[in-house]
Parts: C-alpha cells; sequence; structure tokens
C-alpha cells in the first residue's frame, strides 16, 4: 500500500549548529554549545510529520559512511526509510547562530555526486512509494551529477501516478520548475520572498508587491503558492483567496529548520483536506513550534495547536 505522504531529499545533511555570543567575521570565536542533526529540507519536513503523528515515508540519497545519525531518527519517529545508500559521506552543513542577534548564518557544503544510474534507483523508489492521491514532498537543492530540470521530470511522472506534488526548492532547480508546461507544475511551491523575486526579476520590497508577483506565479497553472516571509509570517495563494498569517509571539530557541517546519505544516493541513484559513494557521502553528525548539522537531500536538490559535490572518 503506497504511504500517503512521501519526501524526497537528493542532497541531505548532518546540521551542525555552532552556538556564539556574538559572531564577528575574521574573529577567533570560542563556541557556547554544538550539535549535530540529520538534516535536509525533506528530512526535517518528515520529522515534522512523524512528530505530528502521521505516517511518513523518506527517499533520497545518504553517504554510507555516515547515515547512522539518519537512520537513528527515522527509527526514533517511526518513519519509513527508502533512502538509497552510496559510497562516501553525507555532506555536514555548518549553522552558526548569534546568541545576541538570534540570527544564523549558514555554511552549505558541496555534497556527494549522484551518478544517473544512483538516481534512477532514487527515483524508483520515490515512484514506488507514491500512488493515487499521495502528497509528495520535493525539497531542497540538488547535488552535483543531476539537471536542474530534475524536479520538472519527477513531477510529472509523480502526477502521472495521480500523486500531488509541493514543491520546495530554490536556484536552477526552483527556476525550471516554475517554468515547466501544465502537465509537470506543482500543486504547490512554497518560495521565501527572496527566491520569488528571483523568479519575478525585480526587487518586492512591500507586502502588495509580493502578492502581485505570487499572484503571477499562480496564474502560470500552480494552484498553491506560499511565500515565507520569515518574521513576517508568510501570504498563502489559492482558489480560495490570499491570506496574510502574522506568527504567534514566541522565545526563539533555533531558527534552524522552521522553513521546513512550515512546509510540513502546510502538507499536514493538505493531507487533512483543511480550508485555506486553517491550513495557514496550521503551518505557521508548526514552524511557530519548531522555533522554540532545536532540532527538525515540534513540541507536544496539544501546543502547536495552542500556537495554531494565536496566528493571526489578515487579507493581502
Amino acid at each position: 500500500m503506497s504511504a500517503p505522504l512521501v519526501t524526497l531529499t537528493l542532497n541531505p545533511a548532518i546540521d551542525q549548529t555552532v552556538t556564539l555570543e556574538h559572531l564577528a567575521p575574521g574573529a577567533v570565536h570560542r563556541a557556547l554549545a554544538s550539535r549535530s542533526d540529520a538534516g535536509g529540507k525533506g528530512v526535517n519536513v518528515a520529522g515534522c510529520l512523524a512528530d505530528w503523528g502521521l505516517p511518513v515515508t523518506v527517499t533520497g540519497v545518504l553517504g554510507a559512511d555516515n547515515a547512522a545519525p539518519f537512520a537513528a531518527v527515522f527509527a526514533a519517529k517511526g518513519i519509513a526509510d527508502h533512502f538509497i545508500r552510496v559510497a562516501g559521506q553525507t555532506r555536514t552543513n555548518l549553522k552558526l547562530l548569534d546568541q545576541h542577534s538570534g540570527d544564523t548564518t549558514d555554511v552549505n557544503l558541496p555534497g556527494l555526486t549522484v551518478t544517473a544510474g544512483v538516481f534512477e534507483a532514487a527515483r524508483a523508489r520515490l515512484l514506488d512509494a507514491a500512488g493515487p492521491g499521495s502528497l509528495v514532498i520535493l525539497a531542497g537543492s540538488l547535488p552535483g551529477g543531476l539537471a536542474p530540470d530534475t524536479y520538472v521530470d519527477l513531477t510529472r511522472r509523480l502526477k502521472v501516478r495521480g500523486a500531488r506534488v509541493v514543491l520546495d526548492a530554490s536556484g536552477p532547480a526552483l527556476a525550471a520548475a516554475l517554468a515547466a508546461e501544465p502537465d509537470a507544475l506543482p500543486e504547490v511551491v512554497k518560495p521565501n520572498r527572496h527566491e520569488l523575486e528571483e523568479w519575478a526579476g525585480r526587487p518586492l520590497p512591500s507586502l502588495p508587491e509580493v502578492h502581485a508577483a505570487a499572484r503571477d506565479l499562480r496564474a502560470r497553472g500552480i494552484p498553491r503558492v506560499v511565500v515565507s516571509l520569515g518574521e513576517e509570517g508568510a501570504l498563502f495563494l489559492a482558489d480560495a483567496g490570499a491570506i496574510h498569517a502574522h506568527p504567534p509571539a514566541i522565545a526563539v530557541a533555533s531558527t534552524v529548520g522552521a522553513g521546513d517546519a512550515l512546509v510540513a505544516g502546510l502538507v499536514a493541513a493538505l493531507h487533512e483536506g483543511a480550508g485555506l484559513d486553517d491550513t495557514a494557521r496550521l503551518a505557521l502553528g508548526f514552524a511557530a513550534g519548531k522555533l522554540t525548539l532545536a532540532g527538525a522537531n515540534l513540541p507536544a500536538r496539544a501546543e502547536v495547536e495552542r500556537l495554531a490559535g494565536a496566528v493571526r490572518l489578515t487579507r493581502p
């Protein structure tokens, strides 16, 4: 039986978060703390969905030499592991957390080079796990060896199988996906403001300008567009209209994976058949809940529901 929720992570990473009192470029720092988490966008999304109590399958490509942290997370959260293992190490991404400002500086390292044969094996596992009605999340950057239109090909194949595709990518992979023919467009895309600006080819300094560009993107044939706006929340567009969701006030422990948690909340709402308002609340509730914890983890369901209830909605 096909799993209803499937994530693909072709370029996963071990996220090493180093906490500093204050980040000063060119200076020598003493770390206050350090932690490592199995990560990558699709892995993070799956972790949050599992914490919410939903069955989820993960696919993609892992380096066999340091796959243990991923296997441990999948076992602990009850996630079905369909990853391909290849020789070598999954990359490590450094995240420098400035405790004073709360800002995180990311240093993303190159990933494994994926050969055609390995990709075909990973694609086969993805298609086997997805079926009619499945929600499939294609997430993150593409590793070396894969063409920018990789997500376009996968989306077309998944739609033929009756799956619904949620895309969270950036750079050339996102540009290719947004330029695809109608039969290969995802059902949902979640660019952040900068990524939407790149697609639009112009700065979008105000919310009305973000809204206009998101409407243009929807007009391409993508039913749902969600634009993440950092501290300003997120903008949600669908057939029912548009909603600007404002996050609740919280104490931030770590911003690592907050965007991935938002995607997970969006997917959970789609899985439940929620309306636009409830989708916006749950997505922001997931993101706010994750911000209170380190790693791609959610607090207890009751706390996520409380945070979702505190999300303020306005019409842009």
